[in-house]
């Protein structure tokens, strides 16, 4: 992963849109069922809205039934990183962009082989860019 991007509140918000904005940068989550990547099945690139940066690939989604995007694994291992996330009343593992640290969901250890996990994405925290023919 290239070097660390850095930009103030003001900077965030006058690039994102207030939904983009709310789960990147302030940890929020959009309803179920409601994004816009839930349910694509081309083939590209799902890229961080903050930065760019590539984070997965689209032969590594699957339908989890939960009404996120997920994914069995990162497009590169260093493209997220993870910490604890102990809000909510609960534990969890939060997944943020190793580029600029936004917010994009969490990974879970209940998905399909060969990785048992899920990662659990925000359609708002995610652009796409459709694999060329």
């Amino acid at each position: 992963m290239t070097d660390k991007i850095h930009k103030s509140d003001d900077e965030w918000k006058g690039e994102l849109t207030a939904e983009q904005y709310h789960i990147t940068r302030q940890c929020g989550t959009e309803p179920p069922f409601t994004g816009e990547h839930y349910n694509r099945k081309e083939d590209g690139m799902y890229r961080c809205v903050c930065c760019g940066a590539p984070l997965f690939d689209s032969t590594q989604k699957y339908d989890s039934g939960s009404g996120w995007p997920s994914f069995r694994a990162p497009a590169e291992a260093d493209a997220v990183e993870t910490e604890a996330d102990y809000s909510h009343g609960m534990t969890r593992t939060e997944v943020r962009c190793a580029r600029c640290e936004a917010h994009l969901g969490h990974v879970f250890e209940d998905g399909p082989r060969p990785t048992g996990l899920r990662y659990c994405i925000n359609s708002a925290a995610l652009g796409f860019e459709k694999k060329e023919k």
